[in-house]
């Protein structure tokens, strides 16, 4: 429920990449869809995307200064706090010594938010080239020890759309092998399989775990950020000098 005296919706701001016209309208609905009577989610647009470079470390760092411009145009737009599309969390720390807005990551959403609900995480990717990404991602949080196992689909990002059925059955098969494993919760690290062409609700259901996505997770994260009134600290994230007055 808003809070009474609440004028407005909270606004998030959802940056989307370069993707084919259907891709992204896939990605734009997915994110859209976790508006509320309380929360209102946009788009602002990145000339910037994994689909298109790949995921090679040293081709990803090539996507941090424009998502910095998106942030800064998100904050220009009147957006109370911005979310990176993707489990990349690409330029979120340097985000967020630029604008003054929440940049909330969706790997590091996921992450702690499944470790209030489970102790033993599933991982599952696309395919092995990007499980050094993963493993990165998990031991900058320092939760290496929680996963119980990793899984890949077997396609890369740009073949998930010709190969959507096989997908979807792989991913749940391979669900079940790390839920047989111990995981009590599962995280797919990769949006494009789940929230995009497998919902959660449904994948939960077939499941009997918690499913930590990297699309609503962040988004509403972020809105209860604002809520609050927190936000990221100065103390280890100091503002840019970089980008005084601009």
């Amino acid at each position: 429920m808003a809070e009474p005296g609440l004028t407005r919706k909270i606004r998030v701001a959802f940056v989307i990449g370069e993707y084919p016209p259907e891709e992204r309208k896939r990605r734009e609905d997915a994110a859209l869809a976790y508006s509320s009577m309380e929360v209102e989610v946009g788009i602002v647009s990145v000339k910037a995307t994994p689909y298109y470079i790949g995921n090679a470390p040293d081709l990803l760092g090539l996507a941090v200064p424009p998502f910095l411009d998106a942030f800064r145009e998100a904050e220009k737009q009147g957006y109370d706090a911005v979310v990176p599309l993707g489990t990349l969390d690409l330029g979120v720390d340097a985000g967020r010594c630029v604008v003054s807005i929440p940049v909330v990551g969706p790997s590091e959403s996921m992450l702690h938010i499944a470790s209030m609900l489970g102790r033993r995480f599933g991982i599952l990717m696309y395919d092995d080239f990007v499980l050094p990404l993963g493993y990165r991602m998990v031991e900058r949080f320092h939760m290496m020890d929680k996963v119980i196992g990793w899984r890949t689909c077997g396609f890369e990002l740009p073949d998930i759309i010709a190969n959507r059925d096989k997908v979807v059955g792989t991913f749940v098969d391979k669900a079940r092998e790390l839920i047989k494993l111990g995981a009590d919760v599962i995280l797919p690290m990769g949006i494009t399989q789940c929230p995009v062409h497998i919902k959660p609700d449904w994948l939960m259901k077939e499941l009997g775990v918690p499913v930590v996505e990297g699309i609503g997770a962040p988004i509403r994260l972020a809105a209860m950020l604002v809520s609050l009134k927190l936000n990221y600290s100065r103390v280890y994230w100091p503002k840019s000098p970089l980008f005084d007055g601009k």
